[in-house]
Protein backbone atom coordinates (compact mmCIF):
# COMPACT_ATOMS: atom_id res chain seq x y z
CA UNK A 1 0.00 0.00 0.00
CA UNK A 2 2.55 2.54 0.72
CA UNK A 3 4.53 1.41 -2.63
CA UNK A 4 1.24 2.21 -4.56
CA UNK A 5 0.96 5.55 -2.44
CA UNK A 6 5.09 6.99 -3.27
CA UNK A 7 4.75 5.75 -6.73
CA UNK A 8 1.09 7.67 -7.18
CA UNK A 9 2.70 10.76 -6.01
CA UNK A 10 5.90 10.64 -8.39
CA UNK A 11 3.51 10.38 -11.21
CA UNK A 12 1.90 13.51 -9.79
CA UNK A 13 4.79 15.58 -9.71
CA UNK A 14 6.05 14.58 -13.53
CA UNK A 15 2.71 15.20 -14.66
CA UNK A 16 2.91 18.40 -13.38
CA UNK A 17 6.44 19.16 -15.02
CA UNK A 18 5.99 17.96 -17.88
CA UNK A 19 2.98 20.84 -18.19
CA UNK A 20 4.67 23.27 -17.52
CA UNK A 21 4.98 26.35 -19.79
CA UNK A 22 8.60 27.50 -21.20
CA UNK A 23 7.83 30.69 -21.99
CA UNK A 24 9.48 33.52 -19.28
CA UNK A 25 7.18 35.04 -17.65
CA UNK A 26 7.91 38.60 -15.72
CA UNK A 27 7.32 37.89 -11.56
CA UNK A 28 4.57 40.66 -10.63
CA UNK A 29 6.51 42.40 -8.44
CA UNK A 30 10.22 43.52 -7.92
CA UNK A 31 11.04 41.52 -5.11
CA UNK A 32 9.24 38.07 -5.58
CA UNK A 33 11.49 35.25 -6.60
CA UNK A 34 11.33 33.75 -10.06
CA UNK A 35 10.43 30.35 -10.02
CA UNK A 36 12.77 27.59 -12.00
CA UNK A 37 10.09 26.94 -14.23
CA UNK A 38 9.99 30.59 -15.46
CA UNK A 39 13.32 30.24 -16.50
CA UNK A 40 14.72 29.91 -20.06
CA UNK A 41 16.27 26.51 -20.58
CA UNK A 42 19.24 26.71 -23.11
CA UNK A 43 19.39 22.62 -23.67
CA UNK A 44 17.54 19.70 -23.20
CA UNK A 45 17.69 17.75 -19.69
CA UNK A 46 16.70 14.48 -18.23
CA UNK A 47 12.80 14.65 -17.23
CA UNK A 48 14.84 13.39 -13.61
CA UNK A 49 16.97 15.92 -13.19
CA UNK A 50 14.60 18.54 -14.16
CA UNK A 51 12.27 17.31 -11.65
CA UNK A 52 15.12 17.29 -8.83
CA UNK A 53 15.82 21.01 -9.94
CA UNK A 54 12.32 22.00 -9.34
CA UNK A 55 11.41 20.62 -5.97
CA UNK A 56 14.81 21.69 -4.73
CA UNK A 57 13.94 25.16 -5.59
CA UNK A 58 10.72 24.66 -4.27
CA UNK A 59 11.23 23.17 -0.93
CA UNK A 60 15.06 25.47 -0.82
CA UNK A 61 13.74 29.17 -1.88
CA UNK A 62 17.12 30.14 -0.21
CA UNK A 63 18.93 28.76 -3.34
CA UNK A 64 17.73 31.10 -5.38
CA UNK A 65 20.30 33.81 -6.46
CA UNK A 66 19.49 37.28 -4.44
CA UNK A 67 18.43 40.20 -6.34
CA UNK A 68 20.47 42.94 -6.06
CA UNK A 69 19.58 46.13 -4.96
CA UNK A 70 19.97 49.27 -6.87
CA UNK A 71 23.26 51.54 -6.63
CA UNK A 72 22.24 54.87 -5.11
CA UNK A 73 24.94 57.42 -5.45
CA UNK A 74 25.30 60.24 -2.87
CA UNK A 75 24.65 63.20 -3.96
CA UNK A 76 27.90 65.78 -2.79
CA UNK A 77 27.25 69.09 -0.86
CA UNK A 78 28.58 70.80 -4.18
CA UNK A 79 26.21 68.83 -6.31
CA UNK A 80 22.95 70.19 -4.20
CA UNK A 81 20.45 71.61 -6.15
CA UNK A 82 19.44 74.66 -3.64
CA UNK A 83 22.67 76.35 -2.52
CA UNK A 84 20.98 76.81 1.25
CA UNK A 85 21.65 72.49 1.36
CA UNK A 86 25.10 72.96 0.30
CA UNK A 87 25.91 75.12 3.30
CA UNK A 88 23.52 73.18 5.49
CA UNK A 89 25.41 69.91 5.08
CA UNK A 90 28.26 71.72 5.63
CA UNK A 91 27.97 73.90 8.97
CA UNK A 92 30.43 72.23 12.19
CA UNK A 93 29.98 75.20 14.55
CA UNK A 94 28.44 73.62 17.51
CA UNK A 95 24.95 75.40 18.83
CA UNK A 96 24.63 76.06 22.64
CA UNK A 97 20.90 76.03 23.80
CA UNK A 98 20.79 79.20 25.83
CA UNK A 99 18.88 82.31 26.38
CA UNK A 100 21.05 84.57 24.25
CA UNK A 101 20.91 81.71 21.17
CA UNK A 102 17.30 80.95 21.63
CA UNK A 103 15.88 85.32 21.85
CA UNK A 104 17.61 85.41 18.49
CA UNK A 105 16.17 82.14 16.87
CA UNK A 106 13.13 82.80 17.91
CA UNK A 107 13.14 86.71 16.29
CA UNK A 108 14.11 85.25 13.20
CA UNK A 109 11.86 82.38 13.21
CA UNK A 110 8.68 84.80 13.74
CA UNK A 111 9.52 86.89 10.69
CA UNK A 112 9.98 84.63 8.00
CA UNK A 113 9.21 87.21 5.28
CA UNK A 114 12.29 89.14 6.63
CA UNK A 115 14.45 86.05 5.64
CA UNK A 116 12.85 85.70 2.72
CA UNK A 117 13.83 89.46 1.88
CA UNK A 118 16.78 88.69 2.78
CA UNK A 119 17.57 85.33 0.37
CA UNK A 120 16.11 87.69 -2.73
CA UNK A 121 19.40 90.29 -1.74
CA UNK A 122 22.04 87.11 -1.42
CA UNK A 123 20.92 85.19 -4.44
CA UNK A 124 23.45 86.96 -6.94
CA UNK A 125 26.55 86.93 -4.72
CA UNK A 126 25.91 83.91 -2.50
CA UNK A 127 27.50 81.63 -4.87
CA UNK A 128 30.40 82.86 -5.08
CA UNK A 129 30.64 83.81 -1.40
CA UNK A 130 30.36 80.00 -1.00
CA UNK A 131 32.99 79.44 -3.29
CA UNK A 132 35.46 80.96 -2.03
CA UNK A 133 34.92 79.67 1.89
CA UNK A 134 35.06 76.46 0.71
CA UNK A 135 38.39 76.68 -1.57
CA UNK A 136 39.75 78.79 2.26
CA UNK A 137 38.54 75.51 4.36
CA UNK A 138 36.18 78.02 6.65
CA UNK A 139 33.43 77.53 8.26
CA UNK A 140 30.32 77.49 6.02
CA UNK A 141 28.57 79.14 9.27
CA UNK A 142 30.62 82.32 7.45
CA UNK A 143 28.51 82.36 4.46
CA UNK A 144 25.76 83.48 6.52
CA UNK A 145 27.75 86.36 8.60
CA UNK A 146 26.14 88.99 5.66
CA UNK A 147 22.37 88.16 7.12
CA UNK A 148 23.60 89.42 10.85
CA UNK A 149 26.00 92.38 9.57
CA UNK A 150 23.88 94.06 6.38
CA UNK A 151 20.71 91.83 5.69
CA UNK A 152 22.76 91.41 2.48
CA UNK A 153 22.21 94.98 1.64
CA UNK A 154 25.40 95.92 -0.70
CA UNK A 155 24.08 99.95 0.00
CA UNK A 156 24.26 99.50 3.97
CA UNK A 157 25.91 102.09 6.11
CA UNK A 158 25.97 101.99 9.54
CA UNK A 159 25.99 104.86 12.73
CA UNK A 160 29.29 103.40 13.11
CA UNK A 161 30.40 104.29 9.44
CA UNK A 162 30.35 100.98 8.52
CA UNK A 163 29.34 99.73 4.64
CA UNK A 164 28.38 97.24 2.68
CA UNK A 165 27.42 93.67 3.24
CA UNK A 166 30.54 92.96 5.05
CA UNK A 167 30.00 96.13 7.51
CA UNK A 168 34.00 97.08 7.33
CA UNK A 169 34.72 100.78 8.64
CA UNK A 170 37.50 102.43 6.42
CA UNK A 171 40.13 101.73 8.29
CA UNK A 172 39.70 98.43 8.28
CA UNK A 173 38.92 98.36 4.73
CA UNK A 174 42.32 99.86 3.65
CA UNK A 175 44.38 97.88 6.08
CA UNK A 176 42.95 95.02 4.05
CA UNK A 177 43.40 96.36 0.42
CA UNK A 178 39.79 97.62 -0.38
CA UNK A 179 40.44 101.39 -1.85
CA UNK A 180 38.20 104.17 -1.00
CA UNK A 181 37.66 107.32 -3.02
CA UNK A 182 35.33 109.91 -5.34
CA UNK A 183 35.14 107.51 -7.94
CA UNK A 184 34.68 104.06 -5.54
CA UNK A 185 34.38 102.68 -2.47
CA UNK A 186 35.68 98.79 -2.48
CA UNK A 187 33.89 98.17 0.74
CA UNK A 188 30.90 97.94 -1.34
CA UNK A 189 32.32 95.64 -4.14
CA UNK A 190 30.74 92.46 -2.78
CA UNK A 191 33.80 90.70 -4.51
CA UNK A 192 36.20 92.77 -3.16
CA UNK A 193 34.81 93.13 0.18
CA UNK A 194 34.15 88.91 0.28
CA UNK A 195 37.88 88.22 -0.02
CA UNK A 196 39.01 90.86 2.38
CA UNK A 197 36.40 89.77 5.24
CA UNK A 198 37.88 86.36 4.88
CA UNK A 199 41.12 87.62 4.67
CA UNK A 200 39.87 89.54 8.34
CA UNK A 201 38.19 86.92 9.82
CA UNK A 202 41.10 84.04 8.96
CA UNK A 203 43.65 86.64 10.78
CA UNK A 204 41.45 86.55 13.96
CA UNK A 205 40.78 83.22 13.72
CA UNK A 206 44.73 82.58 13.85
CA UNK A 207 45.18 85.36 16.75
CA UNK A 208 42.46 83.56 18.56
CA UNK A 209 42.54 79.87 17.81
CA UNK A 210 38.35 80.25 18.46
CA UNK A 211 35.94 80.78 15.86
CA UNK A 212 33.50 82.25 18.44
CA UNK A 213 36.43 85.10 19.66
CA UNK A 214 37.24 85.72 16.33
CA UNK A 215 33.87 86.56 15.06
CA UNK A 216 32.84 88.79 18.14
CA UNK A 217 36.34 90.03 17.34
CA UNK A 218 35.07 90.98 13.31
CA UNK A 219 32.39 92.77 15.52
CA UNK A 220 33.64 94.88 18.23
CA UNK A 221 37.80 95.00 17.58
CA UNK A 222 40.30 92.42 18.47
CA UNK A 223 42.22 94.69 21.44
CA UNK A 224 38.97 94.59 22.73
CA UNK A 225 38.01 90.92 22.86
CA UNK A 226 41.64 90.76 23.77
CA UNK A 227 41.38 92.38 27.03
CA UNK A 228 38.00 90.88 27.96
CA UNK A 229 39.93 87.71 27.67
CA UNK A 230 42.84 88.90 30.22
CA UNK A 231 40.49 89.88 32.69
CA UNK A 232 38.81 87.00 33.25
CA UNK A 233 42.24 84.89 33.12
CA UNK A 234 43.79 87.30 36.09
CA UNK A 235 39.77 86.81 37.79
CA UNK A 236 40.06 83.59 37.83
CA UNK A 237 37.08 83.09 35.36
CA UNK A 238 36.88 81.15 32.44
CA UNK A 239 37.35 82.68 28.86
CA UNK A 240 35.01 81.00 26.48
CA UNK A 241 32.65 83.45 24.49
CA UNK A 242 30.41 83.04 26.86
CA UNK A 243 31.67 83.99 29.85
CA UNK A 244 33.18 87.26 28.29
CA UNK A 245 32.16 90.87 29.26
CA UNK A 246 31.56 92.32 25.98
CA UNK A 247 29.41 95.09 24.71
CA UNK A 248 25.76 94.47 24.12
CA UNK A 249 25.76 94.56 20.59
CA UNK A 250 28.81 91.57 20.32
CA UNK A 251 26.76 89.70 23.12
CA UNK A 252 24.35 89.44 20.54
CA UNK A 253 25.83 89.40 17.81
CA UNK A 254 27.65 85.90 17.64
CA UNK A 255 24.46 84.13 19.14
CA UNK A 256 23.02 85.56 15.59
CA UNK A 257 25.06 83.65 13.59
CA UNK A 258 24.77 80.87 15.65
CA UNK A 259 21.35 80.97 15.42
CA UNK A 260 20.79 81.03 11.61
CA UNK A 261 22.56 78.10 11.57
CA UNK A 262 20.94 76.51 13.83
CA UNK A 263 17.68 77.30 11.94
CA UNK A 264 19.29 76.32 8.52
CA UNK A 265 20.40 72.79 9.78
CA UNK A 266 17.46 71.75 11.79
CA UNK A 267 14.70 73.66 8.97
CA UNK A 268 12.74 70.40 9.32
CA UNK A 269 12.24 70.61 12.93
CA UNK A 270 11.52 73.95 13.03
CA UNK A 271 9.44 73.56 9.93
CA UNK A 272 10.82 76.43 7.63
CA UNK A 273 12.32 76.78 4.75
CA UNK A 274 14.24 79.68 3.00
CA UNK A 275 13.62 80.89 -0.83
CA UNK A 276 16.02 78.52 -2.59
CA UNK A 277 18.65 79.78 -4.17
CA UNK A 278 19.86 78.07 -7.14
CA UNK A 279 23.19 76.24 -6.93
CA UNK A 280 25.32 77.48 -9.90
CA UNK A 281 27.26 80.79 -10.35
CA UNK A 282 25.43 83.43 -10.83
CA UNK A 283 27.73 86.15 -11.56
CA UNK A 284 31.03 86.51 -13.87
CA UNK A 285 33.80 88.83 -14.27
CA UNK A 286 34.64 90.86 -16.58
CA UNK A 287 37.60 92.86 -16.61
CA UNK A 288 38.29 96.20 -17.98
CA UNK A 289 41.41 98.47 -18.34
CA UNK A 290 39.85 101.89 -18.56
CA UNK A 291 37.28 104.35 -17.40
CA UNK A 292 33.44 102.73 -18.79
CA UNK A 293 30.50 104.78 -18.71
CA UNK A 294 27.78 102.33 -16.25
CA UNK A 295 25.48 102.98 -18.75
CA UNK A 296 26.96 101.99 -21.76
CA UNK A 297 28.51 98.86 -20.12
CA UNK A 298 24.91 97.81 -19.37
CA UNK A 299 23.56 99.12 -23.06
CA UNK A 300 25.73 97.13 -24.45
CA UNK A 301 25.31 94.16 -21.65
CA UNK A 302 21.72 93.90 -22.16
CA UNK A 303 21.11 94.74 -18.90
CA UNK A 304 18.97 97.56 -16.98
CA UNK A 305 21.59 100.32 -15.61
CA UNK A 306 20.06 100.40 -12.13
CA UNK A 307 20.37 96.44 -12.39
CA UNK A 308 24.03 96.48 -13.47
CA UNK A 309 24.93 98.98 -10.73
CA UNK A 310 23.33 97.02 -7.84
CA UNK A 311 25.92 94.01 -9.12
CA UNK A 312 28.38 96.58 -9.03
CA UNK A 313 27.52 98.67 -5.91
CA UNK A 314 31.29 99.62 -5.43
CA UNK A 315 31.35 102.32 -8.05
CA UNK A 316 30.44 106.10 -6.89
CA UNK A 317 29.50 107.72 -9.90
CA UNK A 318 28.52 107.47 -13.18
CA UNK A 319 31.60 105.53 -14.47
CA UNK A 320 34.27 103.66 -13.32
CA UNK A 321 37.23 105.25 -11.90
CA UNK A 322 39.46 106.91 -14.80
CA UNK A 323 42.61 104.59 -13.40
CA UNK A 324 41.91 100.94 -14.21
CA UNK A 325 41.75 98.19 -14.07
CA UNK A 326 38.70 97.40 -13.21
CA UNK A 327 36.09 94.48 -12.61
CA UNK A 328 32.03 94.36 -13.47
CA UNK A 329 29.95 91.31 -12.11
CA UNK A 330 27.51 90.45 -14.57
CA UNK A 331 25.25 87.54 -15.40
CA UNK A 332 26.70 84.68 -17.50
CA UNK A 333 24.51 85.62 -21.07
CA UNK A 334 25.30 89.30 -20.45
CA UNK A 335 29.05 89.11 -19.63
CA UNK A 336 29.64 87.70 -22.69
CA UNK A 337 28.08 90.50 -24.93
CA UNK A 338 29.43 92.95 -22.69
CA UNK A 339 33.17 90.99 -23.36
CA UNK A 340 32.47 90.95 -27.28
CA UNK A 341 31.85 94.61 -27.38
CA UNK A 342 34.98 95.74 -25.31
CA UNK A 343 37.02 93.19 -27.33
CA UNK A 344 35.91 95.14 -30.65
CA UNK A 345 35.97 98.56 -29.17
CA UNK A 346 38.50 101.62 -28.24
CA UNK A 347 39.43 102.23 -24.86
CA UNK A 348 38.16 106.03 -25.98
CA UNK A 349 34.67 104.44 -26.81
CA UNK A 350 33.83 103.63 -23.24
CA UNK A 351 32.92 107.08 -22.38
CA UNK A 352 31.66 110.14 -23.86
CA UNK A 353 33.56 112.68 -24.36
CA UNK A 354 32.64 116.79 -24.51
CA UNK A 355 34.81 119.54 -25.90
CA UNK A 356 34.83 122.31 -23.25
CA UNK A 357 36.51 125.71 -24.25
CA UNK A 358 37.73 126.90 -20.79
CA UNK A 359 36.06 130.44 -19.96
CA UNK A 360 38.14 132.89 -17.88
CA UNK A 361 38.45 132.67 -14.48
CA UNK A 362 37.44 128.65 -15.03
CA UNK A 363 39.63 126.53 -13.16
CA UNK A 364 40.00 122.49 -13.33
CA UNK A 365 38.05 122.21 -10.04
CA UNK A 366 35.13 124.23 -11.10
CA UNK A 367 35.19 122.51 -14.63
CA UNK A 368 35.16 119.23 -12.99
CA UNK A 369 32.48 119.34 -11.03
CA UNK A 370 30.28 121.06 -13.99
CA UNK A 371 30.78 117.87 -15.60
CA UNK A 372 31.14 115.45 -12.71
CA UNK A 373 33.97 114.32 -12.49
CA UNK A 374 37.59 115.29 -11.05
CA UNK A 375 40.12 117.41 -12.01
CA UNK A 376 42.66 114.15 -11.72
CA UNK A 377 40.50 112.85 -15.07
CA UNK A 378 40.77 116.01 -16.66
CA UNK A 379 44.28 116.27 -16.58
CA UNK A 380 44.73 112.60 -17.51
CA UNK A 381 42.70 112.86 -20.54
CA UNK A 382 44.63 116.28 -21.83
CA UNK A 383 47.81 115.14 -20.88
CA UNK A 384 48.01 117.91 -18.19
CA UNK A 385 50.47 117.56 -15.87
CA UNK A 386 49.99 120.76 -13.59
CA UNK A 387 46.79 122.86 -12.96
CA UNK A 388 47.36 125.55 -15.03
CA UNK A 389 44.84 126.31 -17.62
CA UNK A 390 44.63 129.32 -19.84
CA UNK A 391 40.82 130.91 -21.30
CA UNK A 392 40.51 129.99 -25.06
CA UNK A 393 41.85 126.37 -24.34
CA UNK A 394 39.72 123.41 -25.45
CA UNK A 395 39.89 120.45 -23.35
CA UNK A 396 38.17 117.02 -23.37
CA UNK A 397 36.11 115.74 -20.37
CA UNK A 398 35.04 112.42 -20.15
CA UNK A 399 31.32 113.05 -19.55
CA UNK A 400 28.16 110.46 -18.59
CA UNK A 401 26.11 109.26 -21.47
CA UNK A 402 22.92 109.74 -19.80
CA UNK A 403 21.04 112.43 -17.46
CA UNK A 404 22.74 112.01 -13.84
CA UNK A 405 19.07 111.27 -12.51
CA UNK A 406 19.14 107.89 -14.40
CA UNK A 407 22.38 106.75 -12.35
CA UNK A 408 20.05 106.03 -9.64
CA UNK A 409 22.49 104.02 -7.46
CA UNK A 410 25.33 106.66 -7.87
CA UNK A 411 26.47 108.20 -4.27
CA UNK A 412 24.53 111.69 -5.20
CA UNK A 413 21.04 109.91 -6.46
CA UNK A 414 21.27 107.36 -3.52
CA UNK A 415 21.80 110.62 -1.06
CA UNK A 416 19.12 112.48 -2.95
CA UNK A 417 16.46 109.73 -2.13
CA UNK A 418 17.70 109.41 1.17
CA UNK A 419 16.43 112.74 2.11
CA UNK A 420 13.93 113.55 0.02
CA UNK A 421 12.27 110.20 2.62
CA UNK A 422 9.48 111.67 4.22
CA UNK A 423 10.56 111.60 7.59
CA UNK A 424 8.58 114.48 9.86
CA UNK A 425 5.64 116.93 9.15
CA UNK A 426 8.04 119.64 7.80
CA UNK A 427 11.57 119.63 6.14
CA UNK A 428 14.51 122.96 6.77
CA UNK A 429 17.37 122.55 4.52
CA UNK A 430 20.32 123.35 6.47
CA UNK A 431 23.58 124.71 4.61
CA UNK A 432 26.14 123.34 6.57
CA UNK A 433 29.30 126.27 8.13
CA UNK A 434 32.80 126.02 9.01
CA UNK A 435 32.21 125.02 12.36
CA UNK A 436 28.72 122.87 12.25
CA UNK A 437 28.91 119.30 14.02
CA UNK A 438 25.88 117.02 14.31
CA UNK A 439 26.43 117.58 17.83
CA UNK A 440 25.15 121.25 17.60
CA UNK A 441 22.75 120.83 14.49
CA UNK A 442 21.02 118.36 16.45
CA UNK A 443 20.44 120.64 19.65
CA UNK A 444 19.64 123.24 17.68
CA UNK A 445 16.75 122.09 15.72
CA UNK A 446 15.95 119.59 19.10
CA UNK A 447 16.28 116.75 16.99
CA UNK A 448 18.20 113.07 17.83
CA UNK A 449 21.62 112.70 16.54
CA UNK A 450 21.36 109.44 15.01
CA UNK A 451 18.64 110.19 13.57
CA UNK A 452 19.72 113.52 11.99
CA UNK A 453 22.69 111.59 10.62
CA UNK A 454 20.55 108.91 9.09
CA UNK A 455 18.33 111.49 7.03
CA UNK A 456 21.51 112.43 5.89
CA UNK A 457 23.04 109.18 4.74
CA UNK A 458 25.79 109.46 7.29
CA UNK A 459 27.13 108.29 10.73
CA UNK A 460 27.48 110.98 13.51
CA UNK A 461 30.82 110.54 13.38
CA UNK A 462 31.47 111.18 9.81
CA UNK A 463 33.04 114.95 8.94
CA UNK A 464 30.14 117.93 8.02
CA UNK A 465 31.97 119.64 5.19
CA UNK A 466 31.03 123.19 4.34
CA UNK A 467 28.59 123.81 1.59
CA UNK A 468 26.70 120.47 2.02
CA UNK A 469 23.04 120.50 2.32
CA UNK A 470 21.64 118.60 5.28
CA UNK A 471 17.97 118.16 5.58
CA UNK A 472 16.22 118.57 9.17
CA UNK A 473 12.75 116.58 9.82
CA UNK A 474 10.21 118.13 12.21
CA UNK A 475 7.21 117.57 13.63
CA UNK A 476 3.77 120.28 12.80
CA UNK A 477 4.53 121.10 16.43
CA UNK A 478 8.00 121.85 16.23
CA UNK A 479 7.76 123.86 12.55
CA UNK A 480 9.67 127.12 12.79
CA UNK A 481 7.18 130.60 12.53
CA UNK A 482 10.09 131.89 9.91
CA UNK A 483 10.17 134.88 12.11
CA UNK A 484 13.83 135.86 12.86
CA UNK A 485 15.29 139.10 15.00
CA UNK A 486 18.60 139.96 15.24
CA UNK A 487 19.71 140.62 18.98
CA UNK A 488 23.12 141.51 20.77
CA UNK A 489 23.79 139.36 23.78
CA UNK A 490 25.66 140.64 26.53
CA UNK A 491 28.04 137.76 28.19
CA UNK A 492 27.09 136.82 31.28
CA UNK A 493 29.80 134.98 33.78
CA UNK A 494 29.84 132.09 33.74
CA UNK A 495 28.66 131.75 29.96
CA UNK A 496 29.83 129.56 27.74
CA UNK A 497 29.88 128.69 23.24
CA UNK A 498 27.82 125.77 24.11
CA UNK A 499 25.07 127.45 26.63
CA UNK A 500 24.57 130.28 24.65
CA UNK A 501 24.07 128.29 21.37
CA UNK A 502 21.75 125.67 23.45
CA UNK A 503 19.41 128.87 24.96
CA UNK A 504 18.88 130.36 21.58
CA UNK A 505 18.70 126.99 19.40
CA UNK A 506 21.71 127.87 17.54
CA UNK A 507 24.78 126.22 16.95
CA UNK A 508 28.06 126.99 18.28
CA UNK A 509 29.11 127.20 14.20
CA UNK A 510 26.34 129.70 13.81
CA UNK A 511 27.88 131.95 16.46
CA UNK A 512 31.16 132.02 15.39
CA UNK A 513 30.26 132.74 11.99
CA UNK A 514 28.20 135.96 12.71
CA UNK A 515 30.90 137.23 15.42
CA UNK A 516 34.39 136.10 13.42
CA UNK A 517 35.62 134.43 16.41
CA UNK A 518 36.78 130.84 17.06
CA UNK A 519 35.48 128.55 20.13
CA UNK A 520 38.96 128.25 21.18
CA UNK A 521 38.42 132.02 22.00
CA UNK A 522 37.72 133.09 25.96
CA UNK A 523 34.37 134.57 26.57
CA UNK A 524 34.52 138.13 28.53
CA UNK A 525 31.70 138.95 30.74
CA UNK A 526 30.26 141.64 29.21
CA UNK A 527 31.04 141.20 26.05
CA UNK A 528 28.35 141.43 23.31
CA UNK A 529 28.01 138.62 20.81
CA UNK A 530 25.74 138.85 17.87
CA UNK A 531 22.77 136.16 17.22
CA UNK A 532 20.34 135.54 14.52
CA UNK A 533 17.82 133.60 16.36
CA UNK A 534 14.14 132.30 15.20
CA UNK A 535 12.04 134.16 18.23
CA UNK A 536 9.33 130.87 18.56
CA UNK A 537 12.72 128.27 19.41
CA UNK A 538 14.42 130.29 21.85
CA UNK A 539 13.94 129.06 25.49
CA UNK A 540 12.35 131.53 28.33
CA UNK A 541 15.44 131.98 30.19
CA UNK A 542 17.04 134.56 28.54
Amino acid sequence: MKKWIMLTLSASVLAACQSTPTTTQTPTTANEPMHSAELPTTESAPVASAKIDTVDHLLNPELIAPVPAPVVKEVTPQQEADLWQRIRRQLTMHVPENDRVSAQRNFYLKHPAYMDRVAKRAAPFMHLIVEEIEQRGLPLELALLPIVESAFDPFAYSHGSAAGIWQFIPGTARQYGLEINWWYDGRRDVYSATHAALDYLTDLNNLFDNWLHALAAYNSGGGRVSSAIRRNQRAGKPTDFWSLDLPRETRAYVPKLLALADILRNQDTYQVSWLAIENQPYLTLVETETQIDLALAAEQAGLELEQLHHYNSGYNRWATDPEGPHRLLLPQQNAQRLQQWLAASDSRDLVRWSRHKVASGESLIVIAKKYHTTPQAIQQANNIRGHLIRAGDYLLIPAASRDLDDYSLSADQRLSATQSRQRGSYKIDHTIVPGDTFWDLSRKYDVNLRQLAKWNGMAPTDPLRPGRKLVVWLSEDDKPSGVTRNIHYQVRSGDSLARIAQRFNVTIGDIEKWNQIKRSNYLQPGQRLKLIVDVTRMTNDI
